[in-house]
């Protein structure tokens, strides 16, 4: 069954819907569940961000990659630039396959992606200006207390 609210797939006996909380069925003596937290309201956009800043630091990945290996001898240039141009580009695409699978995981509602964002987000920090932003967003939305006990409610449970 889905709702129809939200989209969310919910078990066949369940009341509310685990991600935004209409009720379903004529359970008149049931108390409307609490308020959406700033987990649910903010982990989707935390999730869409974290895939943005990852695409464009694939980008750079692949044009540093591609500029180191190409091995262009320009005059004047150092011999060890193109491996330094290399070597960056592999820590972008390190960096790019970190954020996809935090934003992944984070639009799935994985157990383990809250950590990985908060992780990775607090590394973001030190990159301006985009990285800090996004980095000091994803720790103001997951890296509270209550924000972990939001997080494990709306986590799937495998």
């Amino acid at each position: 069954m889905f709702c129809d609210q939200c989209g969310v797939q919910v078990p066949d006996h369940a009341r509310f819907c685990p991600s935004c909380g209409k009720a379903f069925g004529g359970v008149a003596a049931v108390p409307a569940p609490a308020a959406q937290g700033r987990v649910a309201r903010h982990v989707r956009v935390v999730a869409i961000l974290w895939f943005i800043l990852s695409g464009f630091r694939l980008l750079s990945a692949i044009t540093l990659m591609g500029i180191g290996r190409a091995g262009i001898y320009i005059p004047g240039m150092p011999f060890f630039v193109h491996q330094m141009l290399s070597g960056i580009g592999f820590v972008f695409l390190i960096g790019a396959a970190l954020g996809l699978a935090a934003g992944w995981g984070l639009l799935q509602r994985e157990a383990w992606a809250r950590m990985l964002a908060i992780v990775i987000g607090a590394l973001n920090c030190f990159d301006p200006p985009f990285g800090t932003a996004l980095g000091i967003y994803t720790l103001w939305v997951l890296l509270p207390p209550e924000s972990e006990r939001e997080y494990r409610q709306l986590a799937r449970v495998i």
